[in-house]
């Protein structure tokens, strides 16, 4: 099979990926071998290339939001899988289900956690492995590149407006408009939400108007009510005490991304008295993602789709460095 594999983690502008052929991957007890159809590029992929995030696996194939056939069954295989089905592999891949956080319902913090693209093959690539017991079952009536940004984008976004906890009715502040800040919005607008929107990108403002946004501005432009609750999508550290500012009292902000600048010295008066407060987000739980994809059953999501070849992963990863896209950007075979 054809895949990309991260040889030197470094800038992409440097070409840390290469373009490798290889034997098929065998599934392993409990696995399932996917075909892979498309292949959402997450800004994780990007971090793991760089190598903001730290290496796990050396040469490790990137990609985590697959949506594929599955091809075969790996031996002791539970649950209703054929092959043909098509399912999902996204960024949790295992975690050790013992644990005080995995008893609590909180597997996203197992300390065993393992993550796809990250310590084990991912999804850029024409096949891929996922243990049986963390695919997906995808919802019905989108194409396979609309699927691919669900896995991740979708997923995480979910987690990070749960974390945010907007109340009823509320104000809600999302800071950088991209793949996972599209999508969430849109669910935050189902529940009632008012959505201001805060990125520096021309397409990305236009995209979020057409969405329903009730304001949109510059990344820095302070919005025009107080934000019970906003979400930093940006992986920008310094947009952080901007964020705080703009909370009202009690307001909470949630930060989504796995990777983010160093953040700068708050003033306690300033940008955290008045119960205002900072969550982080963590991966997710295989909960999450049952509960966003439902949602995306129930309700058709607008995603914002940019296509690339599978040959051109490398140039959709420079791209999205680059800032030169709103929405998702998608790999597809």
């Amino acid at each position: 099979m054809s895949a990309w594999r991260v040889i030197d983690p470094g800038p992409v502008s440097g070409h840390p990926l290469e373009w490798v052929s290889e034997a098929i991957p065998e599934p392993r007890p409990g696995e399932l071998l996917v075909r892979v159809l498309a292949c959402g590029v997450c800004r994780t992929d990007l971090h793991v290339t760089e190598g903001d995030l730290p290496v796990h696996r050396p040469r490790v194939i990137p990609g985590h939001e697959v949506v594929g056939e599955i091809a075969a069954l790996g031996d002791s295989v539970s649950g209703d899988f054929s092959p043909g089905d098509r399912v999902g592999i996204a960024w949790l891949r295992f975690t050790c289900g013992r644990c005080a956080a995995c008893r609590r319902g909180a597997e996203n913090l197992c300390r065993q956690s393992q993550y796809t693209g990250w310590d084990a093959d991912g999804g850029y690539a024409e096949f891929a492995t996922v243990p049986a017991d963390y695919a997906l079952a995808l919802p019905g009536g989108y194409g396979e590149s609309e699927l691919a940004p669900l896995l991740c984008a979708g997923i995480i976004g979910y987690r990070a407006l749960e974390r945010a906890a907007v109340p009823e009715g509320g104000a809600l502040g999302i800071y950088g408009f991209g793949g996972s800040a599209h999508l969430t919005a849109q669910v935050a607008l189902a529940r009632g939400a008012r959505v201001h929107v805060m990125t520096r990108g021309v397409e990305a403002r236009a995209l979020a108007k057409r969405l329903g946004a009730a304001s949109v501005q510059a990344v820095r432009d302070v919005p025009p009510e107080p934000l019970d609750a906003a979400i930093l999508f940006a992986p920008v550290g310094d947009l952080v005490p901007t964020a705080m500012e703009a909370l009202a009292d009690g307001g909470t902000l949630a930060i989504a991304g796995i990777h983010l600048t160093n953040i700068p010295e708050l003033d306690y008066q300033k940008h955290l008295f008045r119960e205002r407060q900072i969550r982080s987000v963590t991966a997710n739980t295989r909960a999450d993602a049952v509960e966003f994809l439902r949602i995306a059953a129930e309700r058709r999501l607008t995603i914002d789709i940019h296509s690339y070849r599978f040959d051109r992963a490398d140039r959709a990863l420079r791209d999205l460095s680059d800032g030169k896209f709103s929405g998702a950007a998608v790999l597809e075979m």
